[in-house]
Parts: C-alpha cells; structure tokens; sequence
C-alpha cells in the first residue's frame, strides 16, 4: 500500500488507504488537498512515466499564482526527478526566461532531460509566440549540451496544455 498522506477535513481508512471527507468540503477545500498529495508524493527520485503526472504536477505547483512564474523539472536518465526549481518570476502578463541560466541550472543538477512549465495567470493556456519562441531557444541551447527538452506545461484555468502533446516540440 502507498503511504498515506494526512491531510486536513479527511479521515483515512487504514485497511484501503482511502481518503473520507469529515464534513462537506468545498470545490477549492477538494483541489487543495488533491494538490497537497501530489505535492509529497512527487518528490526527488520520482519518476515521470505519463504526462498525465507532470501536469498534475505543474498544476499543484502554479495554478492560481498572481504573476507569472518559470519552472524547470530538472531530470536524470530514466526520467526521475533530481528537482524541481522555479527559475524566473514575472509580472502578471510575462516573465523575462534567460537561457544561459537554464544551462547553468541544468548542468549544475547534472540533468539529462528537462520540462518547463509556467502559468498564465489570465487563465488561457494558449501558448504565446513568446512562449513558442523561448521554448525553441532553450530547447537548442541545451541541445548543444546532450540535454533534452521533453515538453513544457502552461498551466491556466482547466487542464494544462502540453507543448509535446500539441506538436509544440
């Protein structure tokens, strides 16, 4: 059985492992802590096996955010993962993502393969051209250096959209 995780207003059923609401819950009291347990069972030495996980990931980690923020999920060779960092901060409509420091970062981590992610705080998961534009740039920078870029998340309002799933990368 995996560990159980306590959270607040659940009670759990040892023998299933099974989350029960104490009292009715709200729709933002259910998504906290659905994102409190993807937030402790994602950790280092985790392994990205779907994309269905790395967006439930990005999503705990930005949704809801006031301004916008750059994360890079640093990754090993099988695709675990060594970290997850926020890299950039912006304002509400953008973030300046310089990639000279997502390298240092990636060598520094001794990474072998990278995600980004970030959000929109407007909501809209549609990628910009800033977002095409900057995904391709970082992408052929660590290129140069054996590191691959496997996808990169918007998180807005509703599901997160991924570059790979979308023929973005």
């Amino acid at each position: 059985m995996d560990s159980i995780i306590k959270i607040p207003f659940f009670a759990i059923n040892e023998k299933t492992g099974r989350y029960m609401p104490r009292r009715s819950l709200t729709e933002k009291q259910i998504l906290k802590a659905a994102n409190t347990i993807i937030k402790k069972r994602i950790k280092k030495g985790f392994r990205f096996s779907n994309p269905a996980d790395v967006s439930a990931f990005c999503q705990a980690k930005l949704h809801g955010l006031e301004t916008e923020v750059f994360l890079c999920l640093f990754l090993n060779n099988q695709h675990e993962l060594i970290t997850a960092e926020e890299l950039f901060r912006g304002t509400i409509d953008g973030a300046a993502v310089y990639p000279r420091e997502v390298v240092k970062k990636a060598i520094s981590h001794n990474a072998a393969a990278v995600i980004f992610a970030h959000n929109h705080p407007s909501g809209s998961t549609k990628p910009s051209s800033a977002d095409l534009n900057i995904t391709e740039r970082l992408k052929e920078a660590l290129k140069l250096i054996d590191i691959r870029t496997l996808d990169h998340i918007i998180v807005g309002d509703g599901e997160p959209l991924s570059f790979a799933n979308n023929g973005f990368i």
